[in-house]
Order: C-alpha cells, then structure tokens, then sequence
C-alpha cells in the first residue's frame, strides 16, 4: 500500500508539474519504496547521490564528444563499466548508487541518441529534466514512507548485536568450563557464527537510514562488527590450546582463567537472552574492560596458561568492542563515543574486474546489434541491458539465476501493463480512478517484494511496470509504439542473461580459494617482510576478507581464514617483541620455511627458539608472553598443516 501511494503521489506531482516524463518519477518512487523505512531513506539518499554523479557523467561525455558518435558509445561503454567495477567494491547502499550512476548515463544518453546512436545535444537539459524527474520521486516516497512508518531498524540492529554478543560470550565461557571437551561441537559453533557476524553489514546500513547520529558514528559499528570476529579468533585460539593440552593441565588452567571472567557472562541459560544484553551496556562494558586488565595481570607460570589469559582478553575486548556499538544502538545517543576511521576494504580485485569487463562487451555488442539493424527501440534494449548487466553484477553466483527472474518479472510486467494500458486506462477519465487501476498490479507486486519468495522476480515488476505503462499528461494508445518498447526491454533483460552465461561470475568455489590464496601471501610476506606493520593493519585485511566469504564456503574454508588471521596477528606481535631482545633474527630463521609451505620444519624451529627464550629468564615476563605466541602459531600450523603448506605463490 506505501508503494501504491507512493508512486500516485509522484506521478501526481509530476501531473501538476506538467513534467515531460512523469513516469521517471513514479519508477524512482516505485524503487525506492522498501518493506523498511531504514532502507527506504538510506536507498533514497544513495540513489540521489548516484543519479546526480551519472547525470553529470553524461553531461561531460557529451560536451567531450559532441558529434562524434564511435568516441561517445565507447565512452558510454566505458563509464559503465567503471561503474560496475566500483559497485562490486562497495556494499549495499553504497554499491547501489555506483551502479546507478552508470544506468543514469544510460537512461539519458538513450534518450538523446537517435535512431543510430548520434548524440543531440541536449544532454544538460534532459539530464535537468531526468534528475528533477527522479527527485520527486524520491521525495514523494520517503514522505509518504516518513509518514506511515516509524521505524524499528536501530532496536533490531541491537538486538541482532545483543543475541550475538550474548552467544558468543556465554559459549566462550562454556568452552572453558568444558575445559576443551567439547572441541568438535565448538568448532561447528564458531563457524556458524562467523557466517552471522558477516550478515550483520545490510542491517548496519538499514539502520543508517534511519538515523544520520548512526552515521555519523560508523566507525564505532564497524569496529563492533570486528570486535565480534576477533572474539572468535581469540576463542578458536583458546579451544585449541585446551583440546591439546593434557587434560588435567587443561582443566586446572581453564579454571583459572574462568575465574577472571566477569559473572555476566559465566554459562547460564538466562545470559543467552538479547533483552538483558540490551538492558544496560555500560555496565557489560566495565565488567569486560576490568576483566581484561585482570587477565593481563595474571601470573603465569607456563606459556600454555599465558596464551589462555591473553586470547581469553582478547574475546572480553571484542566483546566490549561489541557492546560499545549496542550502547550506542540502544542507550543515550548523544553519549560520547570514540569514532576512529571508517575504512574502504578492497579483499580482492579480480571479481570487479570481472564484472566490469563484462559490462562493457555487454553494452558495446547491445549498441553494435542497434546501429548495424537500425532498430529503432535499440536503444532502449541496450539501456535495459546496461541496467540488468550492472545492477545484477555483484551479486556474483548469484546473478545468472536473478538476471533470470529480473526478465521473467519484465516479462510479466509488460502482459500486466499491456491490460492496464489498452482494456482498463481507455475507459477511466480522472486521476483516482488512474491510481486504482494501477493499484491492481502495483499492490501485489508490493507484497510480493516483502515475502522471501521469488522476491528477485517481483522487484522488476514494480520497477518497470511504470516504464512501461509510461503514463503521461496527454495518454497515447499507440500499441505499436508500446509492444516495440515491451521487446526493447525484454530483449535487453535478455542480452544481460545471456552475458552472465557466456561471462559467468566467480564461482563461490574459486572466490573462496583465492580469498585464501591471498590471505595466505599476505602471511608468507608477513613473515619474510614487515608489511603490514601493525596489528590493526592486518586485522583491517583480513576483516574485509571475511567480509566477502560466501556463504557457500565449507565450513573448514572459514577455519582456516580464521587461523590465519590469527597466526598474522601473533607473528606481529612476537616479532615487536623478539626485536626488543634482539632476538628478531632468530624469529626470523624459525618462519623462514612457512614462506616456502614447511609447518612441519617451522614448528620445530619454533619449538628452538621456545627453548632459547626459555632459558633467559632475565626478559621477565614478556618472555613468557613471547612463548605463548609461540605456542600459539605452532597449534594453529598443525591444525591447518594442509592449508599454510601450499607455500609462497610464484
């Protein structure tokens, strides 16, 4: 129903306008409009923002290549592809309105190209035109989704953090009551959670839209979702060491460390429960932070019980990281926070190269089969094909089968607007009796976006059907002209499903390979050189990396990105370390053979230089700190062998 309204207030204010195509403005009205009010306003903003970058893309390619015709195509193709590149680097929103910018282009060049693709020139006035077009409709859909919804992004997005923070906390603090027991089911539980943690990023951003405070502190909800990974990292940590341990060292040390973790987050059914978690963040906090200074305070006699206390603070610090973004999600607003600096994270370059190939051998064969028929709807077929092939692109394995349903819903679209357009808007003389009537498919179509059920096949209803019904101020019942429109549409959803068959994405098999693949050089080159430098430089690589994991990716896939990540973090660390006792050459000679795929000979160096370190007893307690690095990377190559054993790529 907020649709439906929407759209007949956009079209009515393009009416009274007396705007040359109102229909821009009830497709933008009709696009925008989401189940959430939270993604409605954030997918509103972004669209403005790419609508505004596009038009202006267009403006300077014409002003650039007036009457040249070859350079102009060609340039098109090319800030498509740009375009698409740049969709699949960014996410959600953001993704969004790059890939809007490069169908903006598309949306006005076609309409100032003629019959053989020789621009007008009237790029700066149709540009005006479409840009004011789409702002109205982008208005008219937040004012009437403003009005109608109040909104309940910021409350779901804490208790999705409070339900995992609570998990992870109390199935942490069970691992070391178990004392490792349970290693397996653990193992099966980090997994699945990590999944979780990476699907928190859409909610992030449906939230943003409701709140510009939100947005302003971004960095804080970013560094909470990272805060959640690095408890698990540090909770695999622990797992293993207990799981190798002999079991009444393991209990004894477990008991130890447990002693030190707050009472709020000891293993009890109630603590499982996100409202708690919600009730009072600060205090979570507090009990974390102290537990924290606690545990790196503790005396301890063997590396094995100072590699528990540290990773055991690093899960309290994740998980105080966690609750910081909850305080700010459900406590005062206005409360300070640190912010810190919001990252671009570029996993890896090869899908939006991919992608963005793809898109323009897409766009230039679609404008070559267009001047060579001198079809005269051949435009509109590359527009749509530019659309669908651009705006489908990042979902990755997943696009051949949304390409798939986008034409099968512009299919059906045009038969529904065909009805509409010919049997029922003949008969109808005002504007009411106009919205009902394209109520009967846009009300449906709108319910159909809000069920999980073929939704991919309901978004192109809702977002052509306007298009393709093209009302306007003075009705034309020219069918002709209409069933020509109807095959330039669908021809052009077609070229983009034949695209992603012929140019198939990444399959989620090789992307998580390669994620590995590199994960993996970034470590070779980390023991071998100093880059990155810091922790927290290389805890941003592999967060991004984490990030992009598909969801298809094995169970052991996720294990073994997490260990590396681990083992990078921990070779940091030993190396500030050994440097400050001149000890760097010899850690230097123990990782040597991990860059060349030999755990096996790297552990038993490290094991030497355990020993070394084990007999200067003049390095204090950091000595002991340095051996329980060390006994951490030495479990984790044993556990992964396979995966750190595929050596430094040539």
């Amino acid at each position: 129903m907020r649709l439906w309204a929407s759209v007949c207030l956009a079209l009515y204010a393009t009416y009274w306008l007396e705007l040359d195509n109102p229909f821009w403005a009830g497709t933008s009205a009709a696009i925008v409009c989401q189940p959430h009010l939270g993604a409605s306003l954030r997918k509103g903003w972004y669209r403005l923002i790419g609508t505004v970058v596009g038009a202006v893309a267009i403006v300077v390619l014409t002003a650039c290549f007036p009457q040249d015709r070859a350079p102009f195509l060609v340039g098109l193709a090319l800030w498509g592809a740009a375009c698409a590149f740049v969709a699949t680097l960014l996410r959600n929103f953001a993704a969004y309105a790059a890939a809007l910018a490069g169908y903006t282009a598309a949306i006005i060049a076609y309409d100032q190209l003629g019959a053989t693709g020789g621009p007008n020139g009237q790029a700066f006035m149709l540009a005006i035109n479409r840009a004011s077009e789409i702002c109205i409709g982008i208005v008219c859909a937040g004012v009437v989704l403003a009005g109608t919804d109040l909104g309940g992004a910021r409350r779901r997005l804490g208790t999705l953090f409070a339900g995992l923070s609570a998990e992870i906390a109390w199935r942490f603090a069970g691992t070391l009551v178990a004392a490792g027991a349970e290693f397996e089911e653990t193992q099966a539980t980090r997994r699945e959670l990590v999944r979780r943690v990476i699907a928190l990023d859409p909610a992030i951003d449906e939230a943003f839209g409701e709140s510009s405070q939100l947005r302003y502190y971004s960095p804080v909800l970013q560094r909470a979702v990272d805060g959640l990974l690095a408890a698990l990292a540090g909770w695999r940590a622990v797992a293993v060491a207990l799981a190798r341990s002999p079991e009444g060292r393991a209990r004894q040390e477990a008991d130890a460390v447990l002693a030190e973790v707050p009472v709020e987050l000891r293993p009890r059914p109630e603590q499982m429960e996100p409202t708690r978690w919600m009730a009072d963040p600060p205090r979570l906090i507090g009990a974390c932070d102290a537990a924290v200074r606690s545990l790196a305070a503790l005396s301890a006699g063997t590396p094995s019980l100072r590699l528990l206390a540290d990773q055991t603070a690093e899960v309290l610090a994740g998980i105080a990281d966690a609750l910081n973004g909850l305080a700010l999600l459900v406590t005062d607003p206005f409360r300070p926070v640190a912010r810190g600096v919001r990252r671009l994270r570029i996993p890896d370059w090869l899908p939006p190269l991919v992608n963005a190939g793809r898109t323009f051998v897409v766009i230039v064969a679609a404008q070559l089969f267009w001047i060579v028929t001198e079809w005269p709807n051949g435009a509109q077929a590359m527009l749509f094909a530019a659309i669908a092939v651009i705006l489908l692109a990042p979902r990755a394995d997943q696009a051949y089968a949304a390409a798939v349903s986008f034409t099968v819903g512009t299919g059906l679209t045009a038969v529904f607007a065909a009805i509409i357009g010919f049997a029922v808007l003949p008969n109808l003389e005002t504007f009411a009796a106009f919205s009902l009537a394209i109520g009967l498919v846009l009300v449906p179509a709108g319910a159909g976006i809000a069920q999980p059920w073929q939704t991919a096949m309901f978004i192109p209803m809702v977002a052509n059907f306007v298009p393709l019904l093209a009302p306007a101020n003075q009705e034309s019942y020219d069918t002709q002209q209409f069933y020509n429109s109807a095959l330039g549409i669908v021809a052009g959803s077609g070229a983009a499903v034949l695209s992603f068959r012929l140019l198939p994405p990444l399959s989620p098999a090789f992307r998580t390979r390669r994620l590995l693949a590199l994960t993996l050089r970034d470590l070779y080159r980390l023991v071998t050189g100093p880059v990155p430098r810091t922790p927290d430089d290389w805890a941003d690589r592999m967060y991004g990396r984490l990030a992009v994991l598909p969801d298809a990716a094995q169970p052991l896939q996720r294990s073994q990105l997490l260990a590396a990540f681990s083992v990078g973090t921990d070779i940091i660390q030993l190396r500030h370390i050994c440097k400050r006792f001149d000890l760097g050459s010899g850690l230097d000679a123990a990782l040597e053979p991990l860059a060349h795929g030999q755990s096996v000979t790297a552990v038993g160096r490290l094991a030497s230089l355990d020993q070394a370190l084990a007999t200067r007893p003049d390095l204090g307690p950091e000595a002991l700190r340095a051996r329980s690095l060390i006994l951490a990377i030495s479990e984790a190559l044993t556990e992964h062998s396979a995966c750190f054993d595929t050596g430094m790529p040539r």
